[in-house]
């Protein structure tokens, strides 16, 4: 079985290390870990990670994260990987910072990565990890947030964090949506 693994992000040593990259610092550490490299690919950087017989295409779309749409439907239709089997790793401003949230399917939430995706795709009915950032910024202030490092405090918790959203990553793909749902979405 396949699956395509979307973690959203921004392009260029600029954005690195910044909280809107979070999706592409996932996968590079699932990548890292297993000692494969991403290959620069029409829409995105792109790699193949195999886990338990599954084959999990891993995409750091190269379109910036408000237009992702373009790069998971061709990634989709590519690999012949149906919606079920799409799952978005993204960052959420609603959720305190390091709090993990699988969603079997939802709106974007105002997340214009997502608003996008469901935009091209015709539907919102795909898999989504939200990795929460908190929410500390001044009214008008929100872009200047997520598109900023992140704290001294935050990067010494970031390790962790990011192994479990492999350990969600494998999960999703082994043994379903609602099975790591109800197993992570419980964990404190």
């Amino acid at each position: 079985m396949k699956y395509l693994i979307t973690g959203l992000g921004n392009i260029g040593p600029e954005y690195k290390n910044t909280r809107h990259n979070i999706g592409f610092e996932i996968l590079d550490a699932l990548a890292g870990a297993s000692n494969i490299a991403f290959s620069d690919k029409r829409y995105g950087f792109v790699s193949e990670y195999k886990f338990k017989g599954r084959t999990f295409v891993l995409l750091k779309p190269t379109t910036y994260v408000n237009l992702s749409g373009r790069a998971v439907n061709y990634w989709l239709q590519k690999e012949n990987i149906p919606v079920e089997n799409l799952l978005v790793v993204v960052d959420d401003l609603a959720l305190p910072f390091g709090s993990l949230r699988l969603k079997a399917k939802g709106n974007h939430g105002g997340h214009n990565g997502l608003r996008n995706i469901s935009e091209v795709l015709g539907r919102s009915d795909y898999a989504r990890l939200r990795f929460g950032i908190g929410h500390h910024f001044h009214p008008g202030f929100q872009v200047d947030f997520v598109l900023s490092e992140w704290t001294r405090e935050e990067k010494e918790e970031l390790p962790e964090k990011i192994d479990t959203c492999a350990e969600i990553i494998r999960s999703f793909g082994t043994i379903g949506v609602e099975r790591t749902m109800n197993f992570f979405n419980k964990k404190k």
